[in-house]
């Protein structure tokens, strides 16, 4: 779920293919994402799932897999 949240986000904010995007996906390299698309995907699925991310970890995540483990971090809190 969270993965497929996360990807609907990236689709929604960066116009890209879903099939583009796997766990290995960059942010910035792969998807082109500047730290406004960041932000806008990070708000998207923070209301989407109804949870709230941390800047500070935020800024550490580099892949989609890292990020969709911050949000399974997020939903357990």
């Amino acid at each position: 779920m969270e993965l497929e949240v996360l990807k609907d986000a990236i689709v929604s904010v960066l116009k890209v293919y879903n099939g583009e995007i796997n766990g290995n996906t960059t942010f910035t390299g792969d998807l082109g994402a500047d730290s406004l698309d960041v932000y806008q995907i990070v708000m998207y699925v923070e209301e989407k799932l109804d949870i709230s991310l941390e800047k500070e970890d935020i800024l550490q995540v580099r892949t989609v897999d890292e990020a969709v483990e911050l949000i399974k971090r997020a939903e357990k809190a």
